[in-house]
């Protein structure tokens, strides 16, 4: 079946929107939104592959999101879906075929799949028409599922999805695969460099720079709808701060092992080297890009506090510079690599004066809060999380003093995006910090 003209141009303006999106999450939640709205669906999910499973990533409800506060998600719940013929999406994964079915109640006799109605006794929600589609490489690799649910009519009455919108959803389909590759990429290169800084310090982990980033992310866009910002600037900022804030530690590759694993308190002067890592950190970005320079800018500013007590400060990081000397670890002399970066103005204390209030990167303030909320809420080998009720009190109490009030005020306008997000990256623990935490 051809396209008409009015298919053709929603579906390069799509196209051009899906473009612009950088971020694997943030691209498959749009790509769902996108798929609904284009064949009048009321709900949806999207799957990642992941193996021989389909890891559920994202669901969207509009009957059930209409109670929400604006710019609220759905909890968040985790589940996978093996690649077999036993269930629908898993049908479609194996096969790569598109199937199309008016009522899952009622499956053609003779079919190997069956549809498991627990996810309807468990959500509230019953499921009657579905498409489900596969996000095919133009290799033949699969990248995940589209499953759409409960299409409706024009008087607001569920119905079958049209066979003739189903060419429609597989170009869609194939251009959101191509771009979710891009992304893939984009991704796979930040968390590379992220494996890198692992190797200096374990405790970036990929969980823990992907909860930082998802909190950061979803902080901004509570703040920005508060705000009144624009659609248009809200997703575009939410998208580049997602992958900037990925990389807020990454400069801990410059700062020594003896510092950087040292297991029992800092004394001043090793409080000093490690604070090198935030100029460190933004000297790897260039100044090109919105990316860049917001990368740039979080790397430097995470640590500055409201109350104008954190660091680096008001520091020349383009000029910051490193020399090998003598330093004191644990009481022994031993040769290390100290970073420097020269004041661009001077506090009364003689060192660059301190950032405050909203001297600080809007990106610097958010990451600030969602890194030490995950520090709290993190087993390390050398603590045990906190209480996560205790995390919010802790929170609370640093308001107007190490955090902006207003990006507090946002994070608790979202705890359930937030603890689900927990969820979807969990920390894997290994025995030996088990052990040293139990």
């Amino acid at each position: 079946m051809a396209f008409d003209d009015d298919d053709i141009r929603g579906i390069l303006q799509i196209d051009s929107e899906l473009n612009q999106i950088q971020d694997v999450d943030i691209l498959l939640e749009r790509i769902l939104l996108e798929a609904r709205k284009m064949l009048g669906a009321e709900a949806g999910t999207i799957y990642k592959r992941d193996g021989d499973h389909l890891h559920f990533s994202y669901t969207q409800n509009a009957l059930k999101e209409r109670g929400l506060p604006p710019g609220q998600k759905l909890p968040y719940s985790s589940f996978t879906v093996h690649i077999d013929d036993k269930s629908i999406s898993g049908y479609v994964a194996m096969t790569g075929k598109l199937l199309n079915i008016p009522d899952v109640y009622n499956l053609p006799a003779g079919m190997p799949y069956s549809y498991n109605t627990s996810y309807d006794q468990k959500s509230g929600y019953k499921t009657t028409s579905m498409l489900t589609v596969p996000l095919k490489t133009n290799i033949g690799g699969l990248l995940g599922v589209i499953q759409l649910i409960n299409a409706k009519d024009q008087s607001g009455e569920i119905v079958a999805f049209r066979e003739e919108d189903e060419p429609i959803i597989t170009h869609f389909a194939a251009n959101a695969t191509n771009q979710l590759q891009m992304a893939m990429f984009i991704r796979g290169t930040i968390l590379m460099a992220n494996r890198v800084a692992q190797l200096k310090d374990s405790h970036e982990t990929g969980a823990h720079v992907n909860r930082v980033a998802s909190f950061a992310a979803e902080i901004y866009d509570r703040w920005a709808r508060k705000k009144g910002i624009s659609d248009s600037e809200r997703d575009r900022t939410k998208d580049t701060l997602k992958l900037a804030a990925m990389l807020h530690d990454v400069g801990k590759v410059g700062i020594n092992d003896l510092i950087l694993k040292k297991p029992s308190r800092f004394t001043d002067e090793e409080r000093a080297i490690m604070e090198g890592h935030t100029f460190c950190g933004a000297r790897l970005f260039t100044d090109e890009t919105d990316y860049d320079r917001m990368a740039a800018a979080i790397a430097l500013t995470h640590h500055e506090n409201w109350d104008g007590t954190g660091y680096p400060g008001m520091v020349d990081f383009r000029n910051s510079f490193y020399e090998v000397r003598q330093i004191q670890v644990e009481g022994v002399e031993r040769t290390g690599e100290v970073w420097h970066a020269p004041a661009l103005e001077s506090g009364p204390d003689g060192r660059a004066r301190r950032l405050k209030g909203e001297e600080i990167p809007l990106a610097g303030r958010i990451v600030a809060v969602a890194d030490v909320f995950d520090a709290l809420c993190s087993r390390r080998v050398y603590k045990a999380s906190w209480d996560q009720a205790a995390v919010y009190d802790e929170l609370k109490k640093l308001a107007g003093v190490k955090f902006d009030p207003d990006i507090i005020d946002a994070f608790f306008d979202i705890i359930t995006t937030i603890e689900g997000i927990q969820k979807q990256f969990p920390d894997v623990v290994h025995e030996e910090a088990k052990k040293a935490t139990a």
